[in-house]
């Protein structure tokens, strides 16, 4: 578990391959056409997936939520939220709730891309996640209110170590898959690992680009 003030800080070097493969996700994410759900009924939200470089590994930043939270209650979520009247788009919304959740602030932000509309099975949400690069070190603030830790886990790991897990849930009168990736003792589960998969899937094919 992370303090209320993280510090990532062990030694890096930004390996040239790993940039280049970023570089691909981002072509490949600009190229893209994310698939958009009807939100009719549903609540608009908006996450980031941040991505950035440590030790020769390409690692992905996740929150466990907080009991305090009206929806998702400790579960593994990417920092974002709802959409709120003064947020002028989805993006503006991921990076405000980023910014209020775990004190990433929307100028270190890169954003590579959009991934599919995402919606939640069981609470009413469609979520537009934004792929980004984010500065490695970086001193993260958890609003304790909101999220209990902050953690990541490098691609590698989620692609070769910690394996898929699929089932089958019922959306909307049909089966439709769901995916669970158990890491360290915590499970993820939900739309979270429908946009990691969908995020590990665009990251093989820019690996093989």
């Amino acid at each position: 578990m992370f303090p209320d003030e993280t510090l990532i800080c062990s030694p890096c070097s930004l390996d040239v391959l790993l940039i280049l493969m970023i570089d691909s996700l981002a072509q490949i994410l600009a190229a893209y056409k994310k698939k958009n759900f009807d939100p009719r009924g549903l609540k608009l939200s908006a996450v980031l997936v941040p991505l950035f470089i440590r030790d020769g590994e390409i690692c992905i930043l996740l929150t466990r939520r907080s009991q305090l939270v009206a929806h998702h209650k400790g579960n593994i979520s990417f920092p974002g939220g709802k959409v709120d009247p003064e947020d002028s788009s989805l993006l503006d919304t991921a990076l405000r709730e980023s910014w209020e959740e775990i004190g990433l602030k929307p100028g270190d932000v890169k954003v590579l891309g959009e991934l599919d509309d995402t919606p939640t099975t069981t609470t009413g949400f469609v979520i537009t996640p934004f792929v980004a690069l984010v500065p490695y070190p970086y001193k993260f603030i958890k609003n304790p209110d909101e999220i209990d830790y902050i953690f990541d886990v490098s691609i590698d790991a989620l692609l070769h170590k910690y394996k898929l897990r699929q089932e089958s849930e019922i959306f909307e009168g049909e089966a439709t898959p769901a995916y669970f990736y158990e890491y360290r003792g915590r499970v993820i589960w939900g739309a979270t690992a429908r946009i990691l998969k969908q995020l590990l899937d665009l990251v093989q094919a820019a690996e093989a680009a």
